[in-house]
């Protein structure tokens, strides 16, 4: 049997390109509801946990001990684990439970009772619950600055236009270990540079990341990965206790720090125990909250395309994040790896973070094309920021990020190209020239930068790590080189690092360093009318979308173009020969002058003609002004014509051939893709309204379809056919015209 061309078609559509695995619970592939996950329970004695989860305490493995000892409130704890799951799942959803009721009793709930909570909600139950429980008031963006070269003068100048975009944190990662310190510099100066405020980090293995951290380099970290099982974290040399003591040592330096973790990481790892990925991820939330973090980066980082490769694996990577907000910690919701290969569910996935909102929307958005992104891609990248922006547009949602005109992403770029090149010059590290400059300034990838010698640069950072520099070194090579506004703002990071009011829960800086927290702006959604609303001033940004125009815009062009030789004799009669009565809108020729594909009225004219006149056919001409409708137009030409067909034409190149005896509605040919039409296809219409003015067959004139003009031109047909409209005479009947013109036959 022949292959089905449809089927063909949709074997090499993008979505035939992923990976779909049935479920397979004993090796951990399954993303929820594994038959090997344990029941909810807790027993207690004398304030002590006996039973957790099915386990006896003396069977507790390491996580168990830690969640019991430090995540668990046990004074509430009983009441939590006795309310039934499906309450739970009614109380996120109902917009009148106050997020602080389900937080205290969320407080409670063991990991098992937490998955059972989620079996009981939709996708769009969830949405409404993470709306409800995320800490922050305002969503916000995370951003991926990275490229393939390593190139500062690059690094610097993506990460100026990232800040300058609305991202509040910047996160950079090396292709050379050793690189990791003069890359934390380039984004430190980039951001610093588009806008004040913006937190970075360097995403390196953790006892240099604090060391970068201690240099003054970065100001937060989320490379503490934790795991659902004991075994894996044995595999990584770590336990939750070596974890915390970790997010310890960045908290006493004033760093903020939010823990890793996600979907799918144990089975990658081989050591998922049989266990589902959703119930082992409540464990890792269970562990980030009792190690004091301000929160987590979660929704199956680093690994996404494994739970989607199984039945539900969006909807569980939405609960992961449903569930770290309601135990009250900072969300960075993942959409950073690459999804899909299809557009189509790639989007699909970000909409269940991006309507509800989420502390960070992405962690992150690639701010570089995806082919220079160290971490893996990018979900949505550079090449998105428009798509992007005109999302926001549409629904009115805060995704954290703002449009930018062109001039003021040069602008910044530049500055912070030249930035990066005078501290590199001041600290004697190896030269930025002027060329490398200009082109970060102008680039869209490594691939637009010059060649540079990757080994002094590598010695160099050895240097800056091992010896005494720091930032306060960078601020005084700033402001030495006439960059004091940018050396303020990287000292007003230090001097935040010594308050620390920014290790406060969800903490962000808005442009005024002052810091925006779960604490000083909680979300306070309690349905509709409540929490945070886009409006006034950010609402008129995100507007401001550079590709928007003013409607006068779109109509200008086809303003003018009048033509003198037609002229108004009076009131039109009824015909009485086999003419062709060709009727015109109130605007052709008059106030208007070209169609929406831009052909001057005039010359439409005359292609009509000369095709009646052609076939040996008669025409007279006729312009309505009772209405700018096309059907209307065309009906009154047939019944003005002696032989009963006629031809409606409005200003925009609509057309129809239309007859006498038929419904105004219907028509001997309709011609709407007026784009589309070309003088020589209005010559054609003028030949067939001849042949059946003179009851010759005619065949139907063929017209291209393009099924993308309504949606390119439907703002500019609305916008001309008002401004036809405009020149409607309700009282004023058809009026007979004369147009002096020879055919050129």
């Amino acid at each position: 049997m022949a292959r089905s061309k449809r089927f063909d078609r949709l074997a090499r559509r993008n979505i035939n390109k992923e990976t779909f695995v049935e479920p397979w619970p004993e090796a951990g592939l399954i993303v929820a509801d594994s038959p090997y996950d344990p029941a909810p329970s807790l027993t207690m004695r004398e304030c002590r946990v006996q039973e957790m989860d099915g386990r006896l305490c003396e069977d507790f493995d390491a996580l168990d001990r830690f969640i019991v000892a430090h995540a668990l409130d046990l004074a509430v704890a009983p009441e939590a684990m006795a309310l039934p799951a499906q309450e739970y799942a009614r109380m996120l959803a109902d917009i009148n439970v106050p997020r602080a009721t389900i937080a205290r009793l969320v407080a409670g709930c063991t990991p098992a009772k937490l998955c059972e909570i989620m079996r009981h909600m939709t996708v769009l139950e969830m949405m409404t619950g993470l709306a409800k429980m995320r800490i922050r008031r305002r969503p916000a963006n995370q951003a991926h600055v990275t490229n393939w070269r390593e190139h500062p003068a690059l690094l610097a100048a993506d990460a100026a236009e990232a800040a300058l975009r609305g991202f509040a944190e910047v996160e950079t990662t090396v292709r050379v270990a050793r690189s990791a310190p003069l890359c934390a510099l380039a984004i430190l100066v980039g951001t610093q540079t588009g806008r004040a405020g913006v937190l970075t980090q360097c995403s390196v293995e953790e006892s240099l990341g604090l060391r970068l951290a201690m240099k003054g380099l970065t100001s937060y970290a989320e490379t503490l990965s934790v795991y659902g099982t004991e075994m894996t974290f044995t595999d990584g040399d770590d336990t939750p206790w070596s974890k915390a003591f970790l997010a310890s040592a960045y908290a006493s330096r004033g760093v903020k720090i939010r823990f890793t973790s996600g979907t799918g990481s144990e089975a990658l790892m081989g050591r998922a125990e049989q266990k589902s990925m959703l119930y082992l991820e409540a464990r890792c939330l269970l562990l980030v909250k009792g190690a004091g973090s301000q929160g987590v980066q979660n929704g199956s980082i680093s690994c996404i395309a494994l739970p989607e490769a199984l039945p539900g694996g969006v909807r569980a990577v939405l609960a992961e994040n449903l569930l770290a907000a309601m135990l009250g910690l900072e969300v960075a919701a993942g959409n950073d790896a690459l999804a899909s290969h299809s557009s189509i569910r790639k989007t699909a996935k970000l909409m269940l973070q991006f309507i509800p909102g989420a502390d960070f929307i992405f962690s992150g958005y690639s701010a570089v094309p995806k082919r220079d992104n160290l971490f893996g891609g990018g979900n949505f990248d550079a090449e998105d920021f428009d798509d992007y922006n005109v999302l926001q547009r549409d629904m009115q949602i805060d995704g954290g990020l703002r449009p930018v005109r062109e001039d003021e992403a040069l602008a910044a770029r530049k500055k912070a190209a030249r930035a990066i090149q005078a501290v590199y010059a001041e600290l004697g590290l190896p030269a930025i020239s002027d060329t490398e400059v200009e082109a970060a300034t102008v680039a869209h990838s490594s691939d637009d930068m010059p060649a540079r010698d990757i080994l002094p640069d590598l010695a160099a950072a050895d240097d800056f790590l091992d010896g005494e520099t720091d930032f306060v070194a960078v601020i005084r090579a700033l402001q030495a080189r006439d960059f004091a506004g940018i050396a303020d703002n990287i000292l007003e990071m230090g001097r935040q690092r010594i308050a620390g009011d920014y290790l406060q829960p969800s903490a962000i800086f808005d442009a005024d360093f002052r810091v925006r927290s779960a604490i000083n702006d909680a979300n306070d959604y309690t349905g509709p009318g409540s929490g945070y609303r886009v409006a006034g001033q950010r609402w008129s940004d995100m507007q401001a979308i550079p590709q928007a125009q003013s409607p006068a815009g779109f109509v200008e062009p086809h303003l003018g173009g009048t033509i003198s030789r037609l002229v108004e004799l009076g009131a039109a009669a009824k015909g009485s020969q086999k003419e062709v009565v060709l009727a015109l809108g109130p605007a052709f020729g008059r106030a208007m002058g070209f169609t929406i594909g831009g052909l001057a009225h005039e010359a439409v004219l005359q292609a009509l003609l000369t095709g009646i006149a052609s076939e040996g056919g008669l025409a007279r001409i006729v312009r309505v002004y009772h209405s700018s409708d096309c059907a209307a137009i065309g009906y009154v030409g047939a019944r003005l014509s002696g032989s009963g067909i006629g031809i409606g034409l409005q200003s925009r190149g609509t057309a129809v051939i239309h007859q006498r005896d038929l419904a105004p509605l219907n028509n001997l040919e309709l011609f709407p893709q007026s784009p589309s039409l070309s003088l020589a296809t209005y010559e054609q219409i003028g030949r067939n309204a001849a042949r059946y003015a003179l009851g010759r067959p005619a065949q139907p004139v063929a017209v291209k379809i393009d099924n993308g003009a309504r949606l390119r031109l439907i703002v500019k047909t609305a916008l001309l056919h008002r401004r036809e409209t405009d020149e409607v005479r309700p009282d004023t009947p058809p009026q007979e015209l004369r147009y002096d013109w020879e055919p050129s036959l």
